[in-house]
């Protein structure tokens, strides 16, 4: 069974630092509103949670020169 590492800080309200084994990321918003995520893998995804099942999410990957 591999071994995982995920651990999310909450820094101030509406901002968390997200840290796993390889990346880090922050992500601003709320949980229930609009997010945008930068990582430090190069990602950036804004999502957002609809009512029910639905939801939407899009990623774009930024180039090293960013």
């Amino acid at each position: 069974m591999p071994v995982t590492f995920r651990k999310s800080f909450r820094i101030l309200p509406g901002v968390r630092i997200n840290i796993n084994r390889r990346s880090w990321s922050v992500t601003f918003g709320s949980k229930n509103g609009p997010r945008y995520t930068r990582s430090s893998t190069g990602r950036d995804t804004y999502s957002i949670d609809l009512p029910g099942p639905f939801g939407y999410r899009t990623t774009r990957r930024r180039n090293r020169e960013d």
